[in-house]
């Protein structure tokens, strides 16, 4: 087998039975081209792949979809990454770094959309629906069930989408989110301390109190990794932390890394009720993966709430957990209704981009190496995690949970892959 500058062999001199059953078409057809793409020399498939990473375009998104370490390895793995100039320079990456590590610069949005696989942070704009097109793998973040127009442009255009939030180990850990989690949910204590002062809206509160003057009462709905990183930020400012929870093993957790600074209170109507009413901060942290946040915290509760409370709805980009969130912006971040402050960003790792950026990138890059390394169904086929990630494909919808949100057909990942 003939070999390329990075020691792999090239699919165009492989022999068919050196490849997976489903890329043999692809060599044949490569042969009559004379095109050679890039395979392992110990005989696995793996079709190199031109990947793009458009500059993000929601509002005040500073992350990009690959660090540079990433664009290497994918580099080095034979395939080629093409970004769209200036998508670093929010995450303080210049092109010509993406550069040093094998990129290539491309000069407008339509080029980067122009590849096989497209790597995002964050959902597509509406300004971006024309790129979606028929076997292109989009692999970010959509979070579709509470997104039905997104939903259906995908499925229209049958992209190929792979949802960072709904890629699932067995155990239930969310690998891809959970980074961004543990940003949000440090960011909310710090967003909400913030909007807590008379002069941005609140009841001019200090977090952690002083001397003689008791610190405000934080209220964390759900224990998970949003509300454990909230909870630990909350109670390193000294605040009286409260966390929602309603499975035993989780609260013991709490108990355990919070070493009782915080209550693990069990969650039912009467709890909750009661937490709420006395809530200086509110953190709304409750996910069930792939599905519509559940509306935990009615209108009604909301307003026995004190005037100049502060709502953080981390679960807005999934809904929102709390009945009067509204999705806003980092330009516009809160709203206030019944006299508390709302602040419902749907990007709020944004905010923290070089941070966020590496994050990302350090869970990404695995599964992006798999997905461009052997396609989309045979990188599901062999990670079962990967596989539940996979939201759209051929204009089916292919997530339960997302189906049932959204009342749309379910057709299973399984029929596709066969």
């Amino acid at each position: 087998m003939e070999k390329n500058r990075n020691g792999a062999g090239t699919c165009a001199s492989a022999r068919p039975d050196d490849l997976a059953e489903e890329d043999q078409a692809e060599l044949r057809k490569m042969k009559r081209t004379g095109e050679k793409r890039a395979c392992p020399a110990y005989g696995r498939s793996a079709l190199a792949l031109l990947i793009g990473v458009p500059k993000e375009i929601k509002d005040q998104e500073g992350r990009v979809g690959i660090a540079p370490a990433g664009v290497h390895e994918l580099v080095d793995a034979g395939h080629t990454v093409v970004i769209e100039s200036g998508a670093g320079e929010g995450s303080g990456i210049s092109d010509r770094d993406f550069e040093r590590r094998g990129a290539r610069i491309a000069r407008s949005a339509a080029e980067a959309w122009g590849a096989a696989m497209v790597m995002k942070v964050k959902e597509p704009m509406p300004q971006e629906y024309e790129y979606l097109r028929s076997g292109q793998i989009l692999f970010t973040y959509v979070h579709l069930a509470a997104a039905p127009e997104l939903t259906r442009i995908l499925l229209k255009a049958k992209t190929v989408t792979i949802a960072y939030e709904t890629v699932q180990l067995p155990d239930g850990e969310l690998p891809l989110l959970t980074p961004m989690s543990e940003v949000a949910g440090r960011m909310a204590i710090q967003e909400g301390a913030f909007y807590l002062k008379k002069t941005a809206g609140g009841k001019g509160t200090l977090l952690g109190g002083v001397t003689g003057v008791a610190p405000a009462n934080v209220v964390i709905l759900g224990g998970g990794v949003v509300g454990t990183h909230a909870a630990k930020v909350a109670t390193g400012m000294g605040a009286q932390v409260t966390v929602l929870e309603r499975n035993p093993r989780r609260m013991a957790y709490l108990d355990d890394v919070l070493h009782g600074r915080a209550m693990a209170v069990m969650s039912n109507p009467v709890t909750l009720e009661q937490s709420v009413a006395y809530s200086d901060l509110l953190i709304g942290a409750v996910l069930i993966a792939g599905a519509r946040a559940p509306r935990l915290v009615t209108e009604a509760m909301v307003r026995t709430m004190k005037p100049g409370s502060v709502i953080v709805d981390v679960a807005v980009d999934q809904g929102g957990c709390i009945e009067t969130t509204e999705p806003t912006t980092h330009t516009h971040p809160v709203i206030v209704k019944h006299d508390v402050v709302h602040y419902g960003v749907t990007n709020m790792p944004g905010a923290l981009p070089r941070t966020s950026t590496y994050a990302l990138t350090n869970v990404t890059i695995r599964y992006a190496l798999e997905i461009a390394g052997k396609g989309w169904k045979r990188a599901a086929l062999d990670d079962p995690a990967l596989a539940h990630g996979v939201n759209t494909a051929d204009g089916y919808l292919t997530h339960p949970a997302v189906a049932a949100a959204l009342e749309l057909p379910y057709t299973p990942l399984e029929k596709l892959l066969r």
